[in-house]
């Protein structure tokens, strides 16, 4: 029997850079540096798949940067060169996400998705207002995003994703009510809700941490934690239900790749700075572009021989291979499983670690509980104000 995995890709370019954005990604250069990116991400699957034969792909999500400034042709061959090179699930079972911004697709490149198989999009729309949208760095406005949301409907995606960003600089708690209002009433089968964080190394950190400018217009903890309250309770009474800290879905919609994630299933990242997590060794890909590139050019000599073995491009491409510890492995289990809403199922622990829950962290879950942060049942998951203070509680899972 093959065992489950998933695949994430990741496409490291964007029309420009958003102000408080700091993933791994780029304006491209002049030249051919996006088809050389892409013509290697090719070569690093087609290598790195023969190590995963036993195993049949689950989901695929193509992140970013931004996904959708690619050519149809060349998501194509992405996809094209996973279906040749690994054992996908069926059709009609399999989740293919592609992330998209609003201004970077046409109708007729919504439909060459779904011809692909691409069945699940997630669009960065961030927020309904346009002046918040340009406080943000965004490219498009709402009236774009609102006329591809309404393409991708009419072309026939019944699984669509929208991201939102709360707690913008000068942004208020009705304007964040409107936008949620705006927002369900298109009626998407999933809402992820993230708040901002002033990340170190970005336009925004610079303007608002850094030199304080316009320090002012930061929204107080206070109004966040009423925000995220909000949120809540706002699209629960619309029938999204909150499976995750800081996503919400409608019955049957949840993020199958993002739970592969959370739950700490295998998952195998191709591209530049990609993640993986197989049969507890984690290991991540570089993230110069330059040399991603070059690793993958100096394939072949003059006669189309190989230069480099398999196995050293393998291991050119790796760095921050680690194998995780059981202890390890527990405390990732605890914290992931913790931000789902159901939580950690105890006996799923023990058949997973061979250990009841209580063996480990019996002293922590009662004095977590009698603080009112948790609830200590057959599942083990967050308090209203565990969710609050979720950093604090997760930090008492660490097994040092």
């Amino acid at each position: 029997m093959m065992k489950p995995i998933s695949i994430y890709i990741h496409i490291p370019f964007c029309k420009s850079k958003c102000y408080y954005c700091d993933f791994l990604s780029a304006v491209p250069q002049v030249g051919e540096e996006q088809s050389n990116y892409v013509a290697a991400l090719l070569r690093e699957i087609e290598i790195e798949a023969d190590a995963y034969q036993d195993y049949e792909v689950q989901t695929i999500f193509i992140g970013g940067g931004t996904p959708s400034v690619l050519s149809v042709e060349e998501i194509e061959a992405i996809l094209c060169k996973l279906k040749k090179t690994f054992n996908l699930k069926s059709e009609n079972d399999i989740e293919i996400t592609i992330e998209i911004n609003p201004g970077t697709v046409t109708s007729v490149i919504l439909s060459k998705y779904k011809e692909l198989g691409i069945n699940r999009l997630s669009f960065g729309l961030q927020s309904t207002k346009n002046k918040e949208l340009r406080i943000l760095g965004r490219i498009h406005s709402f009236e774009e995003f609102l006329s591809t949301y309404h393409e991708a409907r009419k072309i026939g995606f019944t699984n669509i994703n929208i991201d939102l960003i709360s707690a913008v600089p000068g942004q208020s708690k009705l304007s964040w009510q409107e936008t949620l209002k705006i927002v369900t009433d298109l009626n998407p089968e999933h809402i992820s809700a993230y708040g901002l964080i002033f990340e170190p190394e970005t336009r925004f950190y610079e303007k608002y941490v850094s030199r304080k400018n316009e320090a002012d217009e930061i929204v107080d903890e206070e109004t966040e934690r009423q925000i995220y309250h909000y949120t809540k309770e706002f699209l629960e009474s619309k029938n999204y239900t909150r499976y995750e800290i800081s996503n919400y879905s409608r019955p049957g919609y949840e993020c199958k790749h993002n739970m592969v994630y959370w739950k700490r299933g295998d998952y195998v990242g191709f591209g530049l700075g990609a993640a993986s997590l197989v049969n507890n060794k984690r290991w991540k890909n570089i993230t110069d572009l330059e040399s991603y590139i070059m690793i993958y050019q100096s394939d072949k000599n003059d006669r189309g021989e190989e230069n480099t073995s398999r196995l050293q491009k393998k291991s050119n491409i790796k760095e921050k291979t680690q194998v995780l510890s059981l202890r390890e492995q527990i405390e990732e289990f605890m914290f992931l499983g913790l931000r789902l809403t159901e939580g950690v199922n105890r006996v799923h622990f023990k058949e997973l670690f061979g250990k009841d829950v209580d063996e480990i962290y019996g002293t922590t879950l009662e004095k977590l509980e009698a603080q009112k942060l948790l609830f200590n049942g057959s599942n083990i998951s967050l308090k209203s104000f565990g969710v609050d203070i979720s950093n604090y509680v997760m930090a008492e899972f660490l097994l040092d």
